[in-house]
């Protein structure tokens, strides 16, 4: 820790602070998505005298929590859907607190300090001032997250090459903003109209001032941007993207959870599947286009397709966000007893000259052995904090339909800044009590915060004697002091009304709209391997190595190869999509933090199998 900000808690520390006991919710104090770049330079080599040629345009839109080293240098800002709610394409580039190691910058200060930097690769700018280059983006501060205060900024800066010189030509203050505006700034000087031109955007950022508990200082001062696109030949109207694009991420299409376990699933089928696949896009162009929605519903395991069909066309206005629910006859179904994967896929057929990354979203519909509310994205920290918070309670309700037994709870707790929150708690199950938490049903004392590394951060409290339930229980913690312990909340995944805080010999509904990341495992005894027992076919069309894997991963298949037609996919055993690409006997998987994944082959349009893939470090 700097000596600088060591004086400023112990300046904090001597300041009686009489904060009552309440909710509270702060930025991450790491990204577990970015776990693992820590011994990896931030900053990408250039190939001598390799520079791009325009029009340079990236709308963020690929799988990689990292940047696309195609356009970008350096891989400090976190490629993301979930930061943002009002994202004009899905994926925006996320400016934060936080390095390219996912932990927060060692610079931090009260006072401000200088966080993220996006810069792009070197571009062939040698053109004369009446080609009308003009450099254009979208910026949006705070999105789902912190929003930045007025000291803080995002700056853009153009680098003129013979002088070796970075100019700042650009500055947004934080404020109240809360939407996505556009930017557009001609370049027209001759100091920037070279070969090996660059832009960089920095962010600004301050934690806060006004806590002296080291496990409230959190990530912070969140900037996104989208749809970068420099070009000549345009005008300072210029804004206007032609493009029908996806917006929101794809959620499940389950009525409450995000999860479950399949045999409860096939209990009330009926009663729990959704009706409906819902999503959302937007026309960003300036005329109507029409589009068409197609929806496919693949059974991993099986490697086939389960449904299909057309949501139809419609003509969609100008700078229209659609909200658009396809009409869902069909129910999960397979052969399977103990576990289920399906892939969901959407797809929106448009214009030729219309951009293709955007126009298609992927979500894995995981049934293992537990139920979750949260997508396992954490965008904040929650916790109970301030005076009188000791023996404070949080507790979340879930509903079994069937008489089975809770073997464990995992809870997603978030680092927190000098491991300030490694303190004991009491692990919970509560009854029901009309709607709130009834009669305790079982409790862990005194067991400790862990926290493990990886995309899946998800520590499992195992309950060696198991609960019975059946119909409504509440999982949750008691905690032993007024400590802050920092629990994983997604905001994508809002589920007010089932969360419940404990204080003052009161049980309050919880006011935060999101979901913390706590989830109870049931059914049979939880084997001693912390591996998911998902199945793999005898058979695979294609074969990769080395596994387990590093920073390459090499792949190979019998059968021609239609590049056009073919992709991997790689989804963390959460079901989430962390990477899709066209077909390559060789893959960059340095950006993947370690772990445990499947990899999807889908070769010449067809399924063709799936791996178990282990990334180490």
């Amino acid at each position: 820790m700097s000596k600088r900000l060591l004086i400023y808690f112990i300046i904090l520390s001597l300041i009686p602070v009489a904060v009552k006991g309440q909710e509270v919710v702060i930025g991450l104090q790491s990204n577990k998505q970015l776990a693992g770049e820590k011994d990896k330079s931030a900053v990408r080599p250039i190939a001598k005298g390799a520079v791009l040629e325009l029009p340079f345009f990236d709308d963020f839109s690929g799988h990689s929590p990292s940047t696309n080293s195609k356009y970008w240098l350096d891989k400090y800002v976190f490629i993301n859907n979930t930061f943002s709610q009002q994202q004009i394409t899905k994926g925006v580039a996320s400016f934060d607190a936080l390095d390219n190691a996912g932990v927060l910058y060692e610079n931090l200060s009260p006072t401000g300090f200088m966080a993220d930097h996006l810069t792009s690769n070197p571009i062939n700018l040698n053109y004369l001032p009446a080609d009308n280059i003009w450099l254009s983006f979208y910026y949006e501060p705070g999105g789902l997250s912190d929003m930045p205060e007025a000291r803080d900024s995002l700056t853009l800066q153009f680098f003129a090459p013979t002088e070796n010189k970075w100019y700042s030509v650009w500055r947004a203050p934080g404020g109240l903003t809360t939407r996505f505006k556009p930017v557009i700034i001609k370049i027209d000087k001759t100091r920037f109209l070279k070969s090996g031109f660059q832009f960089r955007f920095i962010n600004y950022a301050s934690i806060t001032s006004s806590q002296n508990d080291p496990s409230m200082i959190g990530n912070c001062d969140i900037w996104n941007i989208d749809y970068v696109m420099l070009d000549r030949n345009r005008n300072a109207g210029d804004t206007i993207n032609a493009d029908v694009a996806f917006r929101l991420p794809l959620r499940s299409l389950l009525k409450n959870y995000e999860a479950m376990p399949w045999n409860q699933f096939n209990q009330v089928y009926l009663q729990e599947m959704g009706s409906s696949i819902p999503v959302n896009y937007r026309n960003n162009d300036t005329i109507t286009r029409n589009v068409t929605r197609f929806f496919e519903i693949r059974d991993v395991y099986k490697n086939e397709q389960s449904h299909f069909f057309s949501g139809g066309a419609t003509n969609v206005p100008p700078q229209a966000n659609i909200s658009y629910n396809a009409n869902l006859v069909y129910t999960y179904n397979s052969s399977n007893t103990d576990s289920a994967l399906f892939r969901v896929t959407c797809t929106l057929k448009t214009d030729e000259f219309d951009v293709k990354e955007n126009d298609t979203l992927v979500y894995n519909q995981k049934f293992a052995n537990y139920f979750a509310y949260d997508d396992g994205s954490a965008e904040a920290g929650y916790g109970i904090n301030g005076l009188g918070s000791r023996n404070a309670m949080l507790a979340y309700r879930f509903r079994s339909y069937m008489q089975d037994t809770l073997r464990a709870i995992q809870i997603c707790f978030n680092d927190s800044y000098m491991n300030a929150n490694k303190r004991a708690f009491d692990l919970m199950v509560w009854g029901d009590n009309n709607g709130i938490p009834g009669d305790v049903l079982y409790t862990v004392e005194e067991v400790m915060v862990e926290k493990i590394g990886g995309v899946n951060s998800f520590y499992t409290y195992r309950l060696p004697d198991g609960v019975p339930v059946n119909n409504i229980f509440y999982i949750g913690w008691r905690q032993r002091s007024e400590t802050f312990l920092n629990a994983g909340v997604d905001f994508n995944t809002p589920n007010k009304g089932r969360q419940f805080y404990w204080l003052n010999g009161n049980w309050i509904q919880s006011q935060v709209d999101g979901s913390v990341m706590i989830r109870p495992i049931v059914g049979k005894r939880i084997r001693t391997t912390s591996i998911d027992d998902t199945r793999f076919p005898d058979r695979n069309l294609i074969k990769i190595w080395p596994n387990p894997a590093y920073d390459v991963l090499n792949i190979s298949s019998n059968e021609p190869i239609i590049s056009e037609l073919s992709y991997i996919t790689i989804t963390d055993l959460n079901g989430r999509e962390v990477m899709n690409v066209r077909y390559s006997e060789q893959l960059n998987i340095s950006a993947l933090p370690r772990g445990i994944y499947i990899v999807i082959s889908n070769i010449n349009g067809k399924n063709a199998g799936y791996n178990r893939l282990i990334i180490t470090r």
